[in-house]
């Protein structure tokens, strides 16, 4: 049986412009990994309602599970979860349960539940609450929507709250090679060992160094036997230009 697949959609005109590194991505990516559920897609996205609801729609529509990152702070840019509501056509609104974690967490820091902070109480209707440890200011769960904060820090934070709940496949078992030849000497033998191990992924990524190319070969899939009987292969294969 195949694993769960998954997308994540990042939102967030700072990630477009440049003046923010995203690392989410690569997070969540091996945490899926290790839980067994395939990363199959990822885009990235304007802070813009339309285009939002748009890729909402269409990777929870390809996908079991979509993430997505940023845009449910407290400032007027943040309209992840207005543009979620919206796909879905359900209502939003602040909500108590959502609002009374605000108000506990903003009582024992001495700081006012102002209504830029209450801002991030409004949920779509029908939504499950993602525990917040860090700053309490919730994410939510709608259909298999699962909607996260960008800040690095607190979306960790949540993925390790609801990455249990989900249910996952065979972990896959990675390996790797580095090859000290281009890719255009290896390409055919490598394509007839992808062939031949049709079940397993076969990724080949090239880099220079001192002037010497070269490819590191990663080798996986959900059967460790498999992966091992590969790497044997590929190693043969090469055998005086592996390290």
């Amino acid at each position: 049986m195949p694993n769960p697949t998954a997308a994540m959609l990042v939102i967030g005109d700072e990630i477009l412009s440049g003046r923010t590194r995203d690392a989410n991505m690569y997070h969540l990516a091996g945490e899926l990994t290790r839980h067994g559920i395939d990363l199959r897609e990822v885009r990235v996205v304007s802070d813009d309602h339309d285009a939002i609801i748009a890729a909402v729609n269409a990777l929870r529509a390809e996908h079991d599970h979509l993430f997505t990152s940023g845009g449910i702070g407290p400032t007027h840019d943040d309209i992840t979860a207005d543009a979620v509501a919206a796909a879905f056509g359900v209502p939003i609104d602040v909500r108590d349960d959502a609002r009374a974690l605000l108000a506990a967490h903003y009582e024992k820091s001495g700081a006012a539940l102002n209504a830029a902070r209450l801002r991030m109480a409004r949920i779509p209707e029908g939504a499950e609450l993602i525990d917040n440890p860090i700053s309490a200011a919730p994410g939510f769960r709608l259909g298999n929507v699962l909607v996260m904060a960008g800040v690095p820090q607190i979306f960790e934070a949540m993925l390790a709250g609801v990455l249990p709940q989900l249910t996952g496949g065979a972990p896959l078992s990675s390996q790797s090679l580095r090859i000290n030849r281009g890719e255009g000497e290896i390409a055919g033998p490598l394509g007839d060992l992808a062939r031949e191990f049709a079940d397993l992924s076969f990724g080949s990524y090239p880099f220079v160094r001192d002037g010497v190319f070269g490819a590191q070969i990663v080798i996986r899939g959900p059967d460790p036997a498999r992966v091992d009987a590969a790497m044997l292969r590929l190693c043969r294969t090469f055998p005086d230009d592996a390290a």
